[in-house]
């Protein structure tokens, strides 16, 4: 099977779906750290040394329009024939690959989970979300302030390392736990993450929220931190309490206030089951609670990805642009809704399974079927390439400042690259 058997899309053909809100999966199938190097804002990277562990959880409906491409290394074709083998039925390849990509005057993005971190930006432009800088929040924690450093991001990425003092609260609880962390209105709140965007989403989370609290993003979070030359504290673990019902109850209201006026809508487990036989529609379910809580008893099919990574990382979990995504939540559904309100804004279908559905406890666990290997797997092996994973400058304490100066350089400019690109379909709330 040649390369000349796969039909090609134009460059010019994607785009068009995409500000119709087609289903559109892209897929960058180089290795993590060429495809961060420059692709398409919604091209997903799913790698050809990893292709049959992820795609059929990142593309589950066989019958999407799947487009591949590569930089000219004869990658896509070797991955267009593996998914005929899995399955799919509709597979071409991008006429000449990212090279047509940009001859076609499309715009390169950098890094991962370019989506996101650009929404994130746009946020805090048309937002004027405040931010606070690392020397002036040392000032404030040396002078024992009255101020609560909440941080959002994973767990075991708190445990690496973190601002002195901070908390670990990962982004979808912030509204749900923020009100018995902090009880006093008048504690200054500071949000932080790794870089920018889930420190600009969490505190614009709070302020959307209705928090009467003053609330800053830390700017750059721990990297900017770091490039202050300030100390951060290894292995802590404080964590968020238990939500109380008064605080349960304000948070829920909140934040349905909000995902009702981002468009978000509510279904029943009946519908979901129907949309997850329908041979025409791609739908995610994603239970947005934290690992614990999904490990103990989750709806059946919903797959665990807390809603702040989902926010976060949005492509890599629902690789077809234009799908449909489903939420389930407990504890009166905030979680969900904040997630959905956000995922809404960064133009998403977006559905809340209704509360009496989503409290259901099914034992067991979701998971992905394992591809078998195919006729053909001695000669893929033998034109498989290394994994190459990216260094993020964010992640950990040994990157070069100029590497992290860099990164934040770049996620500062992505608002002017979103207008050049013209495909993103987001918004925001006012």
């Amino acid at each position: 099977m040649t390369d000349s058997f796969f039909p090609r899309r134009q460059a010019d053909d994607i785009r068009l779906a995409l500000l119709n809100r087609h289903e559109v999966a892209l897929v960058d199938v180089r290795e993590e750290a060429s495809y961060a190097e420059g692709h398409p804002l919604f091209a997903a990277n799913i790698p050809l040394s990893r292709l049959e562990d992820e795609v059929l959880a990142r593309i589950p409906r066989r019958t999407v329009p799947v487009t591949l491409y590569d930089n000219g290394e004869g990658l896509a074709a070797i991955a267009a024939r593996r998914l005929l083998a899995l399955g799919y039925r509709d597979v071409a390849l991008l006429a000449d690959g990212l090279a047509g990509w940009t001859a076609a005057g499309g715009e390169l993005f950098i890094d991962v989970n370019s989506p996101s971190k650009a929404f994130g930006e746009l946020v805090a432009h048309c937002r004027q979300t405040p931010f606070l800088a690392a020397e002036e929040l040392k000032r404030l924690l040396d002078a024992a302030g009255d101020i609560a450093v909440l941080d959002v991001r994973r767990f075991d990425e708190y445990q690496t390392m973190n601002i002195p003092g901070g908390i670990s609260v990962p982004g979808a609880e912030l509204v749900l736990r923020v009100r018995d962390l902090v009880p006093s209105p008048a504690t200054r709140i500071i949000v932080n993450c790794a870089g920018r965007t889930r420190g600009i989403i969490g505190a614009q989370s709070l302020i959307n929220a209705g928090i009467p609290n003053p609330v800053a993003a830390l700017r750059n979070g721990t990297i900017g931190w770091m490039l202050a030359g300030l100390p951060l504290e290894r292995s802590q673990r404080r964590r968020y309490p238990a939500a109380s019902e008064t605080a349960r109850r304000a948070a829920a209201v909140a934040a349905r206030e909000l995902a009702d006026r981002a468009g978000v809508k509510r279904l029943d487990a009946g519908e979901l089951q129907r949309w997850l036989t329908e041979p025409d529609r791609t739908t995610y379910v994603f239970d947005v609670r934290q690992p614990e809580e999904y490990a103990a008893g989750h709806f059946p099919t919903a797959r665990p990805v807390p809603g702040g990574q989902l926010v976060q990382e949005t492509d890599h979990y629902a690789s077809v642009r234009g799908a449909r995504i489903v939420l389930t939540d407990g504890e009166g559904g905030t979680r969900a809704d904040m997630t959905a309100s956000w995922l809404a804004q960064m133009g998403w279908q977006v559905w809340v399974l209704d509360k009496e559905h989503a409290d259901v406890a099914v034992s067991g666990s979701w998971a992905a079927p394992v591809a078998e290997p195919s006729p053909d797997d001695a000669a893929f092996q033998s034109q498989r390439p290394l994994p190459r994973r990216y260094r993020r400058p964010y992640e950990g304490t040994g990157n070069s400042p100029r590497a992290m100066q860099d990164y934040i350089t770049w996620e500062l400019g992505l608002v002017a690259q979103l207008e050049r690109d013209g495909s993103h379909g987001f918004f925001v709330l006012k």
